[in-house]
């Protein structure tokens, strides 16, 4: 799963950076959202229902989506801890693969001021994100008869239909982007880590800051 951990992967590198920095008046929280992912008799079956921590329902048609709900349940925490912006990064789907390519990452959210604080902040890192839509349209897609939602629609359009599912566990108040990281995590000729995204963090985070 050295992949698949890409996005908590960055979490923690830009936590070790910004310990270092110590850059004054911002509080930043770094939430990681592991646990174990083996088969067992208490995994998911198709046709599961799960309850996300803020009571919503999620009816698993994909077992192989599993990322999208712990991730949801780390939005409900942090949005709970009353923070102003939350980022979360993820490989998260193959489609952002096949829309940009292996060197750039697509971003989600539903805030202009929040886009463009990240997107200038990898631009200053030398880091490639495109913002990607958030079509609304396309939650028909994600709705299920037995829950409040299913966990995946399919395979046009995933990336899209991932930010939306997510965006269901961010709280209105609270800016919140999307960073859908599964192409440029990863260096296929040197088969290793890139360690994108530490310092699109880092810069944002310094930004933000009183520095």
């Amino acid at each position: 799963m050295k992949f698949d951990m890409g996005g908590s992967a960055a979490v923690l590198g830009a936590a070790k950076a910004l310990g270092q920095i110590k850059p004054p008046g911002v509080e930043v929280h770094f939430i990681v959202a592991a646990c174990e992912n083996m088969i067992s008799g208490t995994g998911m079956r198709p046709g599961d229902i799960v309850t996300a921590s803020n009571g919503k329902t999620i009816e698993v048609n994909n077992t192989d989506v599993e990322g999208r709900l712990t991730l949801a349940d780390a939005l409900v925490y942090a949005c709970n801890q009353g923070v102003d912006k939350i980022v979360d990064l993820a490989t998260l789907t193959g489609a952002c693969i096949i829309a940009l390519g292996p060197s750039i990452a697509g971003v989600f959210s539903p805030s202009e001021e929040l886009a463009k604080e990240v997107v200038a902040a990898s631009e200053s890192a030398g880091e490639k994100l495109w913002r990607m839509p958030m079509e609304e349209s396309y939650w028909e897609k994600m709705k299920s008869g037995v829950a409040d939602m299913a966990n995946s629609g399919g395979r046009q359009g995933d990336s899209i239909l991932a930010a939306l599912f997510l965006q269901q566990f961010a709280d209105e108040k609270v800016q919140w982007l999307h960073i859908d990281m599964a192409g440029p995590v990863w260096n296929d000729k040197k088969k290793s880590a890139t360690g994108f995204a530490v310092p699109t963090l880092v810069e944002w985070v310094v930004s933000n800051s009183s520095c």
